[in-house]
């Protein structure tokens, strides 16, 4: 039989502007499948594989700013869904997370896929809603259309996040032969007016008193959306006034007036009293560069966070106010009114950022092969146009400290794991024809395989391994890289390659053991085809971290 609720969830979904169900197969969860499916305005597609299918999601979601509905069977399924929806939380991306479940009075009884699947996300969703699981009174079926409205409005509102319904089902749920699946033309549909808090006249008053004892500004943005309007104002406070603004790759914020190879001098104590700022103002989400962390953790200055929703974020250990509005807002009102800055605080910045620039290119001609020198050489290569995915753990860290980059930086910066970068370059894929590159290490890369365990194309997908065999992050922690255990327990040392992944999946592949190997890679890489292509580059982990060592060393010297 059609469940007639479940027909208006989806309908209340398409009304609701999504346009996206990523599903993963299953019985329990047949009744939301169909209705998906047969949704002509709402594109399905499933993904066996359901932290895969959950990462994709999230990809899709980062792209399109609108939630995509994930689909689920009963049991431990959900669970897998779990990192992913980590990640979405944290980074404030929309999902509408539907589990199918079994009645209540079978849970916890040895019957077949039954866990205790409400609120099984915790803390990790903005909000957890129960649907009924009978509709004999007409108000279970009012209360279920209710439900899926405050679900999506609550995943759209800011800050955007994952919301979960978990959905008990009865048997029979197969529609009958000869049933048709009727959606209401008009579903009921509810939705709030969203307003951004705004600073009140007299809090400008104050904090324009307060500025006119600040003359070394320095404004550190997060993680977040590229933003060409957020981009010009920064630039012009940059350069008509001074400020000095730092940018890590993820900000999405990088141009000729800010600084971006701050990671290779801010961890100097020397530098620490001249860059010290007098006040610091923050937006968006979080930075990766651990010196600039470290630097701003010792300084002695106030620190301002502009947050719309006035929620405290004090990363930094040195939070005075915040500005519950949007950044955009207070930054236009900011360049306006804001006295110009010391001029020789802002070229002491200048200064260390142009000696680094002009020393890293002779740096990497003199250095062996390895995978820094070869991102450095790649990084320029990649289209301007393309999304560039990055892994976490060496790779992120790579880009961030070879400076500005053109193209969209997307990371999984929430939780900033390895367990998805795969999946989620390929629901960014599904968003857009522009190409999509995503530089990963070999540790995030084969254990995400199967985001490529499906029956969509992606011509567009561009994948840049970078083989040392291990997890070569771990020989430049202290900590680990001191151990006899090393390379078995840390670096969990492997033999794999992607010849067999691309040949399994019909990916192009070209592998990369030096320089001369890789320049011709690169020739034809970004090419059109009709699959992906990946570009393995093999390296040493040991020899990576000498590399690297070395670039260090020398930058040292360069600004001295």
């Amino acid at each position: 039989m059609i469940i007639r609720p479940i027909l208006d969830l989806v309908a209340i979904c398409a009304k609701k502007g999504i346009e996206n169900a990523i599903l993963s197969p299953g019985s329990r969860c047949a009744p939301l499948t169909l209705a998906f499916v047969r949704h002509p305005d709402i594109h399905s597609r499933t993904i066996s594989d359901e932290r895969s299918a959950a990462f994709i999601a999230l990809g899709m979601a980062q792209q399109l700013g609108q939630p995509v509905a994930l689909v689920c069977t009963s049991g431990s399924a959900a669970l897998n869904y779990y990192p992913a929806i980590a990640e979405a939380y944290f980074q404030r991306v929309p999902l509408l997370i539907l589990t199918a479940d079994r009645p209540p009075e079978w849970i916890d009884q040895w019957d077949g896929q039954t866990i205790h699947q409400e609120e099984v996300f915790g803390k990790h969703v903005k909000k957890s809603f129960r649907f009924p699981d009978s509709f004999v009174a007409v108000e279970q079926t009012w209360h279920a259309g209710r439900i899926v409205n405050e679900a999506i409005n609550l995943a759209k509102q800011f800050p955007a996040g994952p919301v979960h319904i978990n959905i008990p089902l009865r048997e029979p749920f197969y529609p009958l032969e000869g049933e048709k699946f009727e959606y209401p033309e008009h579903p009921r549909e509810f939705t709030p007016i969203s307003s951004y808090s705004q600073l009140t006249e007299e809090s400008l008053k104050h904090i324009k008193n307060r500025l006119t004892d600040v003359q070394r500004l320095l404004i550190v943005p997060g993680q977040q959306r590229p933003n060409p309007r957020i981009q010009k104002l920064l630039d012009q406070l940059a350069s008509s006034k001074n400020v000095v603004v730092v940018t890590d790759v993820i900000s999405n914020l990088q141009s000729d007036h800010t600084l971006t190879l701050h990671d290779h001098w801010l961890g100097d104590d020397s530098q620490q009293v001249d860059l010290a700022p007098d006040l610091i103002i923050t937006f968006g989400q979080s930075v990766i560069s651990k010196s600039l962390k470290q630097f701003l953790r010792k300084s002695d200055a106030s620190h301002w966070h502009i947050q719309s929703d006035g929620h405290s974020r004090d990363t930094f250990q040195h939070l005075t106010r915040i500005l519950a509005c949007a950044p955009i807002d207070f930054l236009a009102w900011l360049e306006e009114h804001l006295p110009i800055q010391d001029e020789g605080y802002s070229n002491k910045w200048k200064i260390l950022e142009e000696k680094s620039k002009a020393a890293l290119p002779a740096i990497f001609q003199a250095s062996d092969f390895g995978e820094y020198p070869a991102l450095h050489f790649l990084l320029e290569k990649i289209p301007a146009a393309s999304k560039l995915h990055l892994a976490n753990s060496m790779a992120v860290r790579y880009v961030n400290f070879l400076g500005k980059r053109d193209q969209e930086i997307i990371c999984n910066r929430g939780t900033s794991g390895i367990d998805g970068s795969n999946s989620t370059a390929v629901g960014c894929t599904f968003t857009t024809k522009d190409p999509v590159t995503l530089v990963t290490g070999d540790m995030a890369f084969f254990y995400d395989r199967n985001a490529f365990w499906h029956n969509y194309a992606m011509p567009n997908l561009r994948i840049v391994l970078l083989n040392n065999h291990a997890g070569g992050i771990f020989r430049l922690i202290d900590g680990p890289a001191k151990q006899p255990e090393l390379e078995e327990f840390f670096e969990t040392r492997q033999k794999l390659n992607a010849a067999h992944l691309a040949q399994e999946f019909g990916f192009g592949y070209t592998l990369a053991k030096n320089q001369e190997e890789l320049e011709t890679a690169l020739k034809n890489f970004y090419e059109p085809s009709l699959f992906p292509k990946i570009l393995e580059i093999e390296t040493s982990s040991s020899k990576n971290a000498e590399v690297l060592k070395l670039v260090k060393e020398k930058i040292k010297t360069a600004i001295q």
